[in-house]
């Protein structure tokens, strides 16, 4: 199963703008407009290498996940790990 870990924090500048979100990527010198739940997996993912269901699970005890789609949080992690911002491992 394929785990997944948030760029290293150093590389990393996150500021919160009202509704939005600026990731700044140290490594690709590239700002990064986000919304939820980019910030949330993020932060989420700050605590260690987690699997999809596990990160979903995690999220689902912070936030109201009731109807959460773990195919969409795969094809998040997936977008995010393409642009950087997430690493599988």
């Amino acid at each position: 199963m394929t785990r997944y870990e948030a760029a290293p924090k150093e590389t990393l500048r996150i500021v919160p703008l009202d509704a939005l979100t600026l990731v700044y990527h140290r490594a690709s010198g590239i700002t990064h407009i986000v919304d939820t739940p980019v910030p949330e997996i993020l932060e989420a993912l700050t605590q260690g290498p987690l699997a999809a269901p596990e990160l979903l699970a995690l999220l689902g005890e912070r936030f109201d996940l009731a109807d959460a789609d773990p195919e969409a949080l795969a094809a998040r992690l997936d977008e995010l790990a393409a642009v950087g911002l997430v690493e599988r491992l």
